[in-house]
């Protein structure tokens, strides 16, 4: 099954938790963990504070946001007007008031990354939506909360996504920049 969204929202702040409502929504209705409903969901919210504070709006005065769920796997984007620099993970020191939020995506992805198409800047995310396996139980569980799904190696959706495959399709656009966590 694959299901996908794209939600064009005001540039403002008020976007973030109409967003977040939205997309937990539609995950939770899906069937996804509610663990990763609620990364996904601070996910948006960074790449989306980024977008808001960071970049241009898109030429019609909104920002995009799309997901798309297919099969173990879910992608959040967020697409804006670009800005005067790249987006890149800070050094996010304790003594600092921002430069979290790209640390945050990575820690709680299996990769992220960067295109640039035709005057719009996407940010985008993936995570891992595990299936239940029999009686309830997830695949495999890890020590901090995650599950890992057999067969799943970011490595390889790093790869994919430099050389410009997203969702398995070819990027139209230049090789996007990669961040596998």
């Amino acid at each position: 099954m694959r299901a996908s969204s794209v939600v064009m929202l005001p540039h403002a702040p008020s976007s973030v938790a109409v967003a977040r409502r939205r997309l937990s929504s539609e995950l939770l209705a899906s069937g996804v963990f509610e663990s990763v409903v609620d990364d996904a969901s601070v996910i948006l919210s960074e790449l989306l504070s980024n977008a808001l504070r960071h970049a241009r709006p898109l030429p019609c005065g909104r920002i995009r946001v799309t997901w798309t769920h297919h099969g173990e796997r879910l992608e959040v984007a967020v697409s804006d007007g670009g800005a005067m620099t790249e987006p890149r993970r800070g050094p996010g020191t304790l003594s600092s008031l921002g430069g979290r939020g790209l640390g945050i995506v990575e820690a709680l992805s299996a990769g992220w990354g960067v295109r640039h198409e035709d005057g719009v800047t996407t940010v985008w995310a993936v995570l891992v939506t595990p299936k239940e396996a029999a009686g309830g139980a997830s695949l495999r569980d890890r020590s901090d909360g995650h599950t890992l799904i057999s067969g799943f190696d970011p490595a390889d959706e790093a790869e994919a996504s430099a050389n410009g495959l997203v969702n398995g399709h070819r990027a139209p656009s230049a090789q996007p920049r990669v961040h596998p966590a």
